[in-house]
């Protein structure tokens, strides 16, 4: 769902690059006041998982098309939706920056459509309620939850994949793009991100059941010492497994990721050429708007992005893709808890004098 620039006009692109940054600053806040210090390498590992998990296109049945891991809804659980917002705007920014996924001049839009939902509504209407809500509270307590997780997940991704997605086809639509009518590219949007959220609940919830099951304590919401789930691995071992599985998603498993447009790509151009539908049939090397704001978006991003596509510039090899998947998997981790570090997040307050 990484937009390009050319899908924006500056007007649309400059709004939503103002209502990222508010949820950013706002984001920033409120983790002042957070005191779990160990949300610090939580974060860092969790945000280099779904950096690596987005690496991976899982082809959709029947389609011509793919998705991939949007992330908020797993970092919010892991995190709460302040710090998964921050982590997402740095796994997106990086993206963008150094891989040349998503336009420069369209990374607010990127942030809010990726990351706002999952994060915040995702977090604070679907998540939370459900998470202490009395679902099968005739089950013993520990299998309750595990079905409140998958519950949650899967409906928390569902639903705000289809807010992303609707977001995509309203900023188009403002932005003057008239190649793409709205009720056309809506109905072409909608059901293919359906069938994409349905699978990234599935792969959100096996995530969080493993870290249920290991440190329950990590979930957001989860209460795990009031309904006395103890834990069965560190803290330390826990991150260590998802880490080593960072490594393998990014650095071995993106080698196999589907080469079928993903679901925003197969809306505008279509899969004809492996016999699929032309849907809307725009012509990839000249769509959309151009402006001048977008140009020099896209000339910045020419001198950053030193592994473009996630690959060797000029190089085919596929060492190109595992190297971008532990490298940017790297690069987010780092970042992640570096500006945590900075802003003072997760650190115990001291008692006053």
């Amino acid at each position: 769902m990484h937009m390009a620039d050319a899908l924006l006009s500056p007007i649309v692109a400059g709004a939503m690059y103002v209502a990222s940054g508010t949820a950013a600053g706002t984001s920033v806040v409120k983790l002042k006041k957070d005191d779990e210090p160990s949300k610090l390498p939580t974060m860092a590992v969790a945000s280099a998982l779904v950096f690596a998990g987005q690496m991976i296109n899982y082809t959709i049945p029947g389609t011509g098309s793919s998705g991939h891991l949007c992330g908020g809804m797993l970092l919010s659980a892991l995190l709460g939706p302040y710090a998964g917002f921050l982590s997402m705007v740095v796994i997106l920014t990086i993206q963008c920056l150094f891989f040349a996924d998503g336009g420069l001049m369209a990374l607010g839009a990127n942030c809010w459509n990726m990351a706002f939902y999952g994060c915040f509504v995702g977090y604070f209407l679907i998540w939370r309620p459900i998470l202490h809500s009395r679902w099968f509270s005739n089950m013993d307590s520990k299998a309750a939850t595990r079905l409140k997780i998958t519950i949650a997940s899967v409906i928390g991704c569902i639903l705000t994949l289809q807010l992303g997605a609707f977001s995509v086809v309203l900023e188009t639509s403002l932005s003057g793009i008239t190649e793409l009518p709205f009720g056309a590219f809506m109905a072409l949007m909608q059901p293919i991100h359906l069938a994409i959220g349905l699978v990234e609940g599935l792969i959100t919830s096996a995530v969080l059941l493993y870290v249920f099951e290991a440190r329950p304590e990590l979930l957001q919401e989860v209460d795990a010492e009031e309904k006395g789930f103890q834990n069965k691995r560190s803290l330390k071992a826990t991150l260590a497994v998802l880490a080593a599985v960072v490594v393998f998603v990014g650095g071995g498993l993106s080698l196999f990721a589907s080469s079928n447009p993903d679901g925003l790509e197969w809306a505008l151009f279509g899969n004809a050429e492996s016999g699929y539908s032309e849907n809307m049939a725009l012509d990839e090397d000249d769509y959309g708007v151009s402006s001048d704001v977008a140009d020099t978006a896209a000339d910045i991003q020419e001198h950053t992005a030193f592994l473009p596509d996630y690959a060797f510039p000029d190089n085919d090899s596929s060492v190109g893709t595992t190297v971008s998947g532990i490298v940017g998997s790297l690069i987010v981790a780092v970042i992640a808890a570096g500006i945590a570090v900075l802003g003072g997040f997760f650190r115990k307050k001291q008692a006053n004098a």
